[in-house]
């Protein structure tokens, strides 16, 4: 991983707790976005080339990508506990908030306009996920638009447009996209 564009100070266990906290009450079911505004914009822990390393390392690990995020930012300040104190930020009061809130939709789930509520949080959510891959292309084109743009638009077209299993997609452009980037920096 390179450095951080702009220099921070190592955050402590306790302020990767706090701000993965923040983050893990910032959403339901998609904080990548908050994730980003408060890693790279807010607190400036990691520049923008580093967040989208960091992203493309934890998306190659099995499990949740922002999981892995914060295992991976926290460990890289403050060791173990500073992983530890980042997923307990993360996941704690989510955690306990969706029990909560699974136990009163099994009583009130269908009751009045709470579906199209949720329907409308979801459409909210997907908004959130279009700006952050804006935010998240922008230094990748501009630092060689010639090899990033080919890579993009075959895994959209593969993933979106032609409903072709993640895996595949990630098999046939891996190598494709790690011999473009080898290329770039010799």
């Amino acid at each position: 991983m390179t450095a951080p564009d702009i220099a921070a100070p190592a955050p402590e266990p306790r302020e990767l707790f706090r701000a993965f906290l923040i983050v893990g009450l910032s959403g339901f079911g998609g904080v990548l976005p908050f994730a980003r505004r408060m890693l790279v914009e807010q607190r400036r822990w990691l520049g923008e080339a580093d967040f989208n390393e960091t992203l493309a390392l934890c998306q190659s690990l099995p499990g949740p990508n922002i999981i892995n995020m914060s295992i991976v930012v926290g460990s890289r300040f403050a060791g173990a506990r500073g992983a530890l104190a980042a997923l307990i930020g993360l996941i704690g009061a989510p955690v306990a908030i969706v029990i909560v809130l699974g136990a009163l939709y099994g009583r009130f789930g269908a009751v009045g306009r709470l579906p199209g509520a949720i329907l409308g949080l979801g459409a909210a959510a997907a908004g959130l996920v279009t700006a952050t891959v804006v935010k998240m292309a922008a230094p990748l084109l501009a630092a060689k638009p010639i090899h990033a743009v080919p890579v993009m638009a075959l895994a959209f077209a593969g993933v979106g447009l032609l409903r072709l299993p993640l895996p595949w997609i990630l098999l046939a452009l891996g190598p494709v996209s790690i011999a473009a980037a080898w290329r770039m920096h010799p």
